[in-house]
């Protein structure tokens, strides 16, 4: 193959991988950063992806996950993550709010806020775990990618949080069920 070609089979994997995850990786960073700051951070984890696209993995979801990892790791690395609690709680409060839609109940509307409320309670590695299952909607093995753990670390890690916010809010519904929709959403695979 010549040097053209290579480049141009290059040049292509990297346009599809940026056009499969771009909105997913986005609204990742948009959870731990201020709005102003995400599609910097998107930008410079790109940035990785095109130096090291020989190491990105050709499966899409498995793409995706070492993609959070690298965003994870530079929001960590450059201090952005200071925000991370109160852009995570004000994202929850606004979906909260913004979610009052004819096919959502009341109930559902308040348990998002319930849990916006309590969300600065929870410890930055609960947070994380639960952000990662439930908002990002990663398997276990992918958000364990993410995180550098193994998928079973992953999950008790996981369980250990729903159980630190089901403690944080506090009773339960009178059909027996926690009081919020995170607190009880299904396990990633």
């Amino acid at each position: 193959m010549n040097p053209t070609t290579a480049g141009g089979h290059r040049e292509q994997r990297f346009r599809a991988l940026h056009d499969a995850v771009y909105v997913d990786l986005l609204r990742f960073v948009r959870r731990r950063v201020h709005t102003s700051q995400a599609e910097d951070v998107v930008g410079d984890v790109m940035l990785v992806a095109w130096r090291r696209l020989d190491d990105v993995p050709a499966d899409l979801s498995a793409a995706r996950a070492w993609l959070f990892g690298v965003a994870r790791r530079t929001l960590l690395s450059t201090r952005r993550r200071e925000g991370r609690q109160d852009a995570v709680a004000v994202r929850l409060a606004e979906t909260g709010q913004a979610a009052a839609s004819a096919s959502e109940t009341t109930e559902s509307v308040t348990d998002r806020l319930a849990v916006a409320a309590v969300w600065p309670r929870l410890s930055a590695v609960h947070q994380e775990a639960i952000a990662l299952a439930v908002l990002d909607g990663l398997s276990a093995p992918e958000a364990a990618s993410v995180l550098g753990i193994s998928p079973v670390a992953f999950r008790l890690r996981l369980s250990r949080a729903r159980r630190a916010l089901r403690h944080q809010l506090g009773p339960t519904h009178p059909d027996g069920r926690p009081s919020a929709d995170l607190a009880s959403a299904r396990s990633p695979r």
